[in-house]
């Protein structure tokens, strides 16, 4: 899991590189997107796979918008980050990514096509 203090330094660090407003618009938000992906039912996790605990982080950052700029490339990399810590990585081109990115942030695409995606494109780590 991510603590809530490393996805604001990772917030942070990417702000400062790339640019844009630094800033925690609603910690609850944040809180919430960060434990989506532990979330269970019935003792099962709801998500139970790295792609789909990735995929949830991704969804949740963007959607909820915690941050008051720079929640598309937050949320890339915490769903990154999740990918990377099960040994995957993500190999798609630049375009692919961002359109992903802006169809999540649009309403356009949900999490099933998050989760269909990534199996197309995550594969283990070379």
């Amino acid at each position: 899991m991510i603590t809530l203090e490393e996805a604001i330094h990772i917030h942070d660090a990417l702000i400062d590189k790339f640019g844009g407003s630094s800033g925690l618009r609603d910690t609850k938000l944040l809180k919430s997107a960060l434990a989506r992906p532990e979330q269970t039912f019935d003792g099962k996790d709801l998500y139970p796979t790295p792609i789909e605990k990735a995929a949830a982080i991704l969804e949740s950052v963007v959607v909820n918008h915690p941050f008051i700029d720079g929640n598309k490339r937050t949320g890339y990399t915490l769903f990154r980050l999740y990918l990377r810590k099960a040994g995957l990585d993500i190999y798609a081109s630049q375009d692919e990514k961002y359109d992903l990115l802006i169809s999540i942030a649009d309403g356009s695409k949900n999490i099933d096509h998050i989760i269909d995606w990534s199996n197309e494109k995550v594969k283990h780590a070379t």
